[in-house]
Parts: C-alpha cells; sequence; structure tokens
C-alpha cells in the first residue's frame, strides 16, 4: 500500500510538471532517447528555474506595490509631519545636535551602572552607523545611479533631510518603550512600541517576523558577498576563503555578546568613515574644476532624468524611486531598526539617545553617499555597465593616482561590510527574542555564520530587489506606530528641550 502511494505521488508529480512547464521540449527530450535518470535531471532543472522564475516575479510584483507612489509619499509625509511637529530640529539646531552627541562622547565618561542600558551613548550611536555605513553608501549608492540616474543622488538626499525628524522620534520611542530585566540586559526596537504604546501586538509579531529575514538578506547575503566580490575582483580571492575567515571572525564577536559588538564599533566605525570620507574629498579637491559640472549633472537629472540621461532613465518617478529607496536601505530613516540598537543604551531620558538620529543620517546619506555619488559622476563610469561595489571601486581607481583610491574604497568596502555583520545580528537577535524568547539567541548567531558562507557563494542582483522589497514591507507597519504615537514623541522632545536651553 504505501509502494503504491508512493508511486501515484510520484506519477501525480510528473504529469502536474509536464502541464505546468514545457511540455513539448520535455516530450522531445524522453523521444530523443534519454533514460530514466537523464530525463529527471532534465525535469529538476525545469522546475528549479521555473520556481526561481515565479519567485523573481512574485518579488517584482511586490516590489512595485511597496515602492509604488502611495509607499513614496507615506515615507516623505512622515518625515515632513515630524519635522513639522519637532520645530525643524534638523535645519533649525544642527550645531545643538553636534554638541549633545559627537562632542559630548568624546566629553563624556561612561554614565555608571546605575543608569538602565547595556552600552554607552556612544557605543549605540557607533554599533547603529556600523550597520547603516556599510554597502550602501558604496554599492547601494552606485546602484542607484546605474538604475535611476545622476539625479537619484538629490532624491537620496532630500528624503534624508526629512528622514532626519523621522529616525529621531524612532529612537525617542524606542527607548522609551525598551524592556530592562533583572540581569542588566535590554530588549527593544520597535516591536516594542508597536505592542506596548500602540497596543498592537500583531503589528509587533508582523514587525519582528520581517525583520528576520530582512537583517540576514541584507548583511548576511549583501554585505558578505560584495566583500567577497570586491575581493575576488582585486586579487582575485576566492569568494570561500573570505565567507569563511568572516564566518569565523564575526561568529567569535557576536557569541561574546552585545557588549563585545559595541566595543568593537566604537572602534571600527570612526575609523572606516574617516578614511573613506577623505578619500572621497580628496577626489573633489583634486578635480575641484570638473565638481560644478558634475553637480549641475546632477541637479539636471534629479528634474528631467530622460535629457540627462540620453533616455537610459525615462522618468522623475524612477528617479526618485531608486534614490529614496536606496537612501532609506543606507540610513534606515523610517524602517525602525534604529531603535533596537539605540535602546541599549544607558541614557536617564529618550531624547539624550533620539539627537543621535539626525546626525547618524547626515553623515550616512548627506555626506557619505554624496562622495560616492559625486566620484562616480565625475569618472562617468555610471553609463559603463558597471554596477556596485565595484563601480565606486574603479571610480576612485580612475580619480586617484596610483590606484591608491581603489585600495582606499576596496578597505572601506570590507570594513564597512563587517561592521554591517556584526550591527545586523542585533537586529535579528532582537526580533527573534520577541517572537521566540531569550532561547533563540544561540540559534540565531549559529544562522547568522551560516548564511554568512552562503552569502559569499551567491549573487547580488536578486537579493539587492529582494531587500528593496523588505525594506519596503517594514516600513508600512513602523510608520504606521510612530505617526499614531506622534503626540508622545512630540511631548517627550518638548519637555527635554524645557530642560536643556544651552542650544537657544
Amino acid at each position: 500500500m504505501v509502494k503504491n502511494i508512493y508511486f501515484g505521488d510520484f506519477l501525480l508529480q510528473i504529469v502536474l510538471i509536464l502541464i505546468r512547464l514545457n511540455r513539448d521540449r520535455l516530450i522531445s527530450k524522453w523521444q530523443s532517447g534519454l533514460n530514466l535518470v537523464e530525463y529527471c535531471k532534465v525535469i529538476k532543472k525545469e522546475v528549479e528555474e521555473r520556481t526561481v522564475e515565479t519567485i523573481v516575479k512574485i518579488n517584482e510584483v511586490v516590489n512595485g506595490i511597496v515602492w509604488g507612489v502611495p509607499i513614496m509619499l507615506l515615507i516623505l509625509g512622515t518625515g515632513i509631519y515630524y519635522t513639522i511637529r519637532f520645530g525643524f530640529i534638523q535645519f533649525r539646531h544642527p550645531v545643538w545636535l553636534v554638541k549633545q552627541t559627537i562632542v559630548k562622547a568624546f566629553q563624556k565618561k561612561d554614565e555608571g551602572p546605575t543608569v538602565p542600558g547595556e552600552l554607552t551613548s556612544f557605543q549605540a550611536a557607533m554599533t547603529s552607523v556600523s550597520a547603516i555605513v556599510g554597502s550602501g553608501n558604496i554599492a547601494g549608492a552606485a546602484t542607484a545611479i546605474v538604475m535611476g540616474g545622476p539625479g537619484a543622488l538629490i532624491w537620496m538626499i532630500l528624503a534624508a533631510f526629512v528622514g532626519m525628524a523621522t529616525k529621531f522620534a524612532e529612537i525617542a520611542l524606542g527607548v522609551k518603550y525598551r524592556k530592562v530585566h533583572e540581569d542588566g540586559t535590554v530588549s527593544g526596537g520597535a516591536m516594542y512600541y508597536l505592542s506596548e504604546g500602540l497596543h498592537q501586538k500583531w503589528l509587533g509579531m508582523l514587525f519582528s517576523i520581517l525583520v528576520i529575514p530582512f537583517a540576514f538578506v541584507i548583511s548576511g547575503i549583501v554585505d558578505t558577498n560584495t566583500i567577497a566580490l570586491t575581493l575576488n575582483e582585486r586579487y582575485s580571492v576566492p569568494t570561500l576563503a573570505t565567507g569563511i575567515v568572516l564566518a569565523v571572525v564575526v561568529g567569535i564577536i557576536v557569541f561574546g555578546g552585545i557588549g563585545r559588538i559595541g566595543h568593537v564599533c566604537e572602534v571600527v566605525a570612526p575609523f572606516m568613515g574617516g578614511a573613506y570620507i577623505l578619500a572621497g574629498l580628496l577626489i573633489i579637491l583634486v578635480h575641484i574644476t570638473q565638481v560644478p559640472g558634475a553637480i549641475t549633472e546632477i541637479f539636471t537629472a534629479a528634474f528631467n532624468p530622460k535629457a540627462a540621461t540620453g533616455g537610459i532613465v525615462g522618468s522623475v518617478f524612477v528617479c526618485m524611486r531608486y534614490g529614496i529607496a536606496r537612501g532609506i536601505y543606507s540610513n534606515e530613516a523610517g524602517l525602525g531598526t534604529a531603535a533596537m540598537v539605540h535602546c541599549g543604551a544607558k541614557v536617564n531620558d529618550p531624547i539624550e539617545q533620539a539627537v543621535w538620529g539626525p546626525v547618524e543620517v547626515f553623515l550616512d546619506t548627506v555626506f557619505i553617499c554624496s562622495v560616492t555619488g559625486i566620484a562616480i559622476v565625475l569618472s562617468g563610469l555610471w553609463k559603463s555597465g558597471l554596477d556596485g561595489a565595484v563601480l565606486t571601486m574603479r571610480a576612485f581607481d580612475q580619480l586617484l593616482p596610483g590606484g591608491i583610491g581603489g585600495f582606499i574604497c576596496l578597505a572601506s568596502v570590507v570594513l564597512f561590510g563587517f561592521s554591517c555583520l556584526v550591527s545586523y545580528y542585533t537586529y535579528a537577535e532582537r526580533a527573534g527574542e520577541y517572537i521566540f524568547g531569550k532561547k533563540v539567541k544561540p540559534v540565531i548567531k549559529i544562522f547568522w555564520v551560516i548564511v554568512i558562507l552562503i552569502g559569499s557563494q551567491s549573487t547580488l542582483g536578486f537579493a539587492w530587489d529582494l531587500a528593496d522589497t523588505f525594506n519596503g514591507l517594514m516600513i508600512i507597519p513602523n510608520l504606521i506606530g510612530i505617526i499614531f504615537l506622534s503626540n508622545e514623541a512630540v511631548k517627550m522632545k518638548n519637555d527635554f528641550f524645557k530642560k536643556n536651553v544651552t542650544f537657544r
């Protein structure tokens, strides 16, 4: 009886496959004299190709929905709404924001054990910076320009300026609704203000479910693959060897806990960002006479992409879509992920940590992505067929003598990607803990290391599209939450400012 069931199931599967796939092609293969084993291999290959094709098509449909006009308006609208309600804080008080963050970080020591949290304010911020300053700045900015034209850079920056207020709100709410456990560890993130603040536990659960594949795809696969391909392109390092080394080193760090992650990031993040920015600024200085023309090209392409790109980019919406999507991928304003890292900061008031939001977005997108974009436009290589980190590396190579530019870019790709692999683990851990409890942490650590190995052997094209889709899906529940909790965020900001008048 069992044998009959298995045989019948086998026949049914063959019939279904013959109906759904290219029947004539398969029958011709059978008639050509293939034996059963070879024929089954042909069927298996057809199934795999059709499955991948179906997944890609489904992703394209979902991607088109989540990055359609309504979501674009929601993202920009939320940023504008908070910018107004926060009194244009990112435009009126930039010096105060810098003093409260970067300057204070070098003046103030650890708050001490009496303050709840796992990391110092600076460590939490650098862990967040390590997560956002990564492939999005080098590979993502390059992809935005290739797909959306040079004008995508303008939309990336415009979205970033209003996104500063959005991220301010996310961090404030994330710290307010965090949970500090008896052992001193902290649980927090957008899922907590969705469930505890908005009282919609299902939204918190949905957000957490989306975070896990988001973290594994965007960092575990994309960042690993970017590092592996770049080293292979430059020095012919086997991609598997890169994957093994990254898996071992990152594994040692993540198994050491959030404290070790914070210590690594507070050292790596400032160094990697500083080196890349200096190289970019040197490019601009060396080619200063060509910079006005490049900026003109960027602005023209933002509002008339068809004329500026020779028809390569057909509409302003396409230009806007890739600029905003890659910008959010880079700075994460609106995703709700910043709350997962910043919730661990040792601060007494949520606004003490929220001030890092606008500064992070400025450094990541307005500054570092702009340096990348201008270098690519100056090189003229964005129409060469190159893409991603390889395009940026070639642009730096061309614009700085002696190959030093490409070397700095390569080092930045490795350091940026490595820091993301360390920091993004925190996202997966927080989300997994929310769904399954603390017992799931060792499982996530093991899977994280495994995915790094897989990422080194993957291809980037579909991974980027999948990353865009998860970005868009996560944005929806998070923005719903921070919009409905806006009164709480504004009250926290106003109360804090009444006590701190030094900026006036």
